[in-house]
């Protein structure tokens, strides 16, 4: 009798510790930086296009991957719809923040940080924020504890030295524009630590993995609940990579820089498994937009957005549908999803599964997925998306259509090029419509035979429109509009 009393009480106890950790299972969100759709072997390419990417691929088979994941048009407004679940237009960051310029992420937004620490989740950043520099938009200033191997701008400003060395610039003026590496003291005050230059940029990938390891082996130790966020720079140009992966690829530094950033996110993912915490981990891999495929210097372009047009910057479907993943040991059924699922949805969703509230005095434009990620429902929750380039709408997705505003035509200099380098022409008033499943180039404008779908459209953005009498957005910095 005795006996049985013990064994009901070791079960409870168990039993319940089982359900503790069930309840709040760690998170590690991986975000990579201008990844596309056609760079990643279990999205079509890999050994196809001479850059394996196995361990990223091992991550794809044990998880959901989804074949339409779709994000923003640029970093900046994917970091912020990430870390917000809202449009980066509320939070007046719906274009790609230049080092200097006023953009920054407002004390008053509520991050995935804020949410966890609300659930008593321990909370660290590691690698690109590129969210502000001021002080209110810092990382240990949105609710994570700690900051390492921080670049709170971003890749571009590695080539900046050199450039203004040419110029004849004074050394003390680059030294205060050039981007640093910056880490976080003890009550969360960010320090320079070095100059992000070119020579340091074939380092700091793996000095990323390495700092990732180290808190996910400290935060095991300490048996508390932890999310990290994982901030790559591969492959956002320059391809610069360690030495050992020098020449590993067959198509020059680009496929380098995606093998190097498959062996970091092994790393990460080895130091999960070391740590005895794999099945208690729920594992994000994202990438925050398109590759561009004729952006940038030429010796680092090769990226590819698999059958989709567009690129970084603009609003096509290359630019937003990127590879998405997500594990969960025991949690979420290995397999593929075509439903879809953005960004923004993943603020929400992370929130159900850890039992955290939803800030309800602002609009929040993701939409809980937990059901679809653990196997409750087939369907997604969303059928639908808004794109916006500064504080102007530029796209809806609508099912399995894309409807423009405006057209994307590519730069006139050469007309492969849209993206950043490229420009949206005045329309006739309607908008374009082009069925992504039919024409993934989007070579064909279906308005004449699909005009119902503008319907729908009008509905989507007038109920957008109608949140802003409520809640009207920041304005969006511009750069080449001034106040009179």
């Amino acid at each position: 009798m005795k006996f049985s009393h013990l064994t009901a009480l070791l079960v409870a106890v168990t039993g319940g510790a089982s359900a503790l950790a069930q309840d709040k299972p760690n998170v590690v969100i991986m975000l990579a930086d201008n990844v596309g759709y056609g760079d990643i072997g279990a999205y079509g390419a890999g050994e196809v296009r001479g850059m394996p990417t196995p361990r990223i691929d091992q991550l794809a088979s044990e998880g959901l991957r989804l074949t339409q994941f779709l994000v923003e048009p640029g970093c900046t407004p994917s970091r912020a719809a990430l870390q917000t679940g809202r449009y980066s237009q509320r939070a007046g960051l719906g274009s790609i923040i230049i080092g200097g310029t006023p953009n920054t992420l407002l004390a008053s937004e509520f991050t995935l940080a804020e949410l966890f620490k609300s659930r008593g989740y321990a909370t660290g950043y590691v690698g690109k924020w590129h969210l502000g520099a001021s002080e209110q938009s810092w990382p240990t200033r949105q609710g994570y504890d700690q900051y390492r191997v921080g670049i709170i701008e971003t890749t571009d400003g590695t080539l900046y030295r050199e450039g203004m060395q040419r110029t004849g610039l004074p050394e003390a003026f680059i030294a205060q524009t050039e981007p640093g590496i910056w880490e976080s003291d003890a009550d969360g005050t960010l320090k320079k630590i070095r100059s992000y230059t070119t020579g340091y940029r074939h380092q700091v990938e793996g000095d990323i993995a390495q700092a990732s390891a180290a808190y996910i082996e400290q935060q095991a130790k300490a048996k508390k609940p932890f999310f990290l966020f994982v901030g790559w720079t591969n492959t956002h140009y320059p391809s610069l990579v360690a030495p050992e992966f020098v020449g590993k690829s067959r198509i020059g530094p680009y496929g380098d820089a995606v093998m190097e950033l498959d062996h970091r996110t092994g790393q990460v993912l080895d130091a999960i498994k070391r740590a005895g915490v794999e099945d208690d981990t729920i594992v994000i891999w994202l990438s925050d937009n398109g590759a561009t495929p004729t952006e940038g210097p030429a010796d680092y372009r090769g990226g590819s957005n698999g059958p989709f047009r567009g690129e970084l910057g603009d609003g096509l479907e290359g630019s937003l549908r990127v590879p998405g993943v997500i594990k969960w040991p025991g949690k979420i059924a290995p397999r593929a999803s075509n439903e879809m699922v953005s960004i923004h949805d993943i603020f929400p969703t992370l929130a159900k599964l850890i039992g955290a509230d939803v800030p309800t005095d602002r609009p929040i434009d993701g939409v809980d997925q937990s059901a679809l990620l653990t196997g409750k429902q087939t369907k997604s929750n969303r059928d639908s998306l808004i794109t916006f380039i500064g504080d102007e709408i530029v796209a809806v997705r609508w099912k399995q259509f894309r409807l423009y505003p405006k057209q994307f035509v590519g730069s006139a200099g050469n007309p492969s090029m849209n993206g950043a380098a490229g420009y949206r022409a005045e329309s006739n008033g309607y908008p374009g419509i082009f069925n992504i499943e039919q024409d993934p180039r989007e070579e064909v404008n279906t308005a004449a035979v699909n005009g119902w779908v503008i319907g729908p459209y009008m509905k989507l953005i007038g109920a957008y429109l109608k949140s802003l009498e409520k809640y009207p957005n920041p304005k969006a910095v511009s750069l080449t509009s001034f106040p009179r």
